[in-house]
C-alpha cells in the first residue's frame, strides 16, 4: 500500500533550513497496523503528513495505492486523500457549532455522496462506534473519550483505505485512551491498514510493529518482539 524509498524534507525559512526528513525508507502493506516512535521534534509529524498527503515532498520516493507522490499537484493530491484516507487527531478536530452527525457526515458532503446515503452510513457507524444516542449531541457536551469516539466515526464514514492516528490518545484518561486503542484494534481485526503516531510505548504494544525515529532518521523497526536495526555497514 505504502512503499517509501530515501525521502527527504528540508523546511527553508529566510534565516534558517532545517532538515526535517533524511534518507527515509519504509514499506507497510495492506492490512498492517505500523505504529511510529520518538522524541518530539524526531520527524515523525512530519512523514504522517507527507504519508497524509498533507504536505508536499520533492526528494524521494513515495507510492500510495500505485501512484506516484513526489511532485504530483495539490489538485491530484487532494483528490487522493479525499478518496483513500481518514485522519484521526489528537485533538478530535470537531467543529463545536456542528452536531455530532453533522461533525460525522462533512466527508459525506465532500464526497458528494447523496443525503439518503449520508443517512444510513451515519447510522451504520454510530450504532457500531456506541454514539446514537449522542447525534444530536455537540462536541463541548461529550467526554474526551465520547469525542474521540466520533472522530473515529467521522475518519471511517468514507471507508477509507488507509487510517492515520496521530496521537489518538494524547488528551484522554488511561480508561478512555484504552478503549480507543482497543477500537482500533478492532478496526484492523476487520481489515483496516493503520499507520499511528504515538509517544505511548503501551499504545505502540497494540500495532503489529513499531518504527522508531530520531533527528530525521528511522534508526529502527521493532516487529514481533524483535528489533531489526535498519543501517548496514
Amino acid at each position: 500500500m505504502i512503499t517509501i524509498k530515501n525521502l527527504h524534507k528540508t523546511f527553508v525559512t529566510e534565516t534558517v533550513k532545517t532538515k526535517a526528513l533524511n534518507d527515509i525508507s519504509l514499506h507497510i502493506s495492506e492490512g498492517e497496523f505500523v505504529s511510529i516512535m520518538g522524541p518530539s521534534g524526531c520527524g515523525k509529524s512530519t512523514l504522517l503528513n507527507i504519508i497524509g498527503l498533507l504536505d508536499d515532498v520533492r526528494e524521494g520516493s513515495y507510492h500510495l495505492l500505485g501512484n506516484e507522490i513526489v511532485n504530483m499537484k495539490e489538485a491530484k493530491r487532494a483528490q487522493l486523500r479525499k478518496q483513500n484516507i481518514g485522519f484521526i487527531f489528537q485533538n478530535f478536530n470537531l467543529i463545536d457549532e456542528l452536531s455530532v452527525y453533522d461533525n460525522i457526515e462533512l466527508p459525506l458532503i465532500y464526497n458528494n455522496i447523496k443525503a439518503q446515503e449520508r443517512k444510513k452510513r451515519i447510522q451504520q457507524i454510530a450504532e457500531k462506534l456506541n454514539i446514537m444516542h449522542r447525534l444530536q449531541h455537540y462536541p463541548q457536551q461529550l467526554s474526551g473519550g465520547q469525542q474521540q469516539r466520533v472522530a473515529v466515526a467521522r475518519a471511517l464514514i468514507t471507508n477509507p483505505k488507509l487510517i492515520l492516528a496521530d496521537e489518538p490518545t494524547g488528551n484522554l484518561d488511561s480508561t478512555n485512551g484504552n478503549e480507543v486503542m482497543e477500537l482500533l484494534t478492532q478496526l484492523h481485526a476487520n481489515g483496516a491498514t493503520i499507520l499511528m503516531v504515538t509517544h505511548s510505548s503501551n499504545d505502540a504494544a497494540f500495532s503489529q510493529k513499531t518504527i522508531i525515529m530520531k533527528d530525521g532518521e528511522i534508526l529502527s523497526e521493532k516487529n514481533n518482539q524483535k528489533t531489526v536495526n535498519v543501517f548496514t555497514e
